[in-house]
């Protein structure tokens, strides 16, 4: 195999392959000031183990947050699937884009 091929496939560390998605998202966290923030942001792609996020606020890397997915009030029905509507998230990666902000961030515990 080329030594190109081979740094290619070093350079990828996804266990978990992701779905791209445009999903509405609520970013929960703390600031720089110990003060509670709500931002709204989008969902880009998801997977077991994270989602890309963007956002228009900063947020610093290694930030712990809280990603709730907003839904319409489901009544408990056994016959429907268990779904996640809030995950917890630790901050890994920021890359500024015109006025925005792609966040990458990996899940406390994977999503299985």
């Amino acid at each position: 195999m080329p030594d190109c091929a081979v740094n290619a496939v070093q350079k990828e560390q996804r266990r978990w392959q992701r779905l791209p998605v445009s999903i509405p998202v609520f970013l929960k966290g703390l600031d720089g000031n110990g003060k509670d923030y709500l931002q709204f942001a989008t969902a880009l792609n998801i997977g077991a183990g994270g989602v890309l996020v963007a956002s228009s606020r900063f947020i610093p890397l290694q930030s712990h947050v809280s990603i709730e997915i907003p839904t319409s009030p489901v009544p408990p029905v056994s016959a429907l699937p268990a779904s996640v509507r809030m995950l917890q998230a630790t901050l890994i990666r920021v890359t500024p884009l015109q006025g925005y902000y792609l966040l990458g961030l990996q899940f406390i515990s994977p999503v299985l």
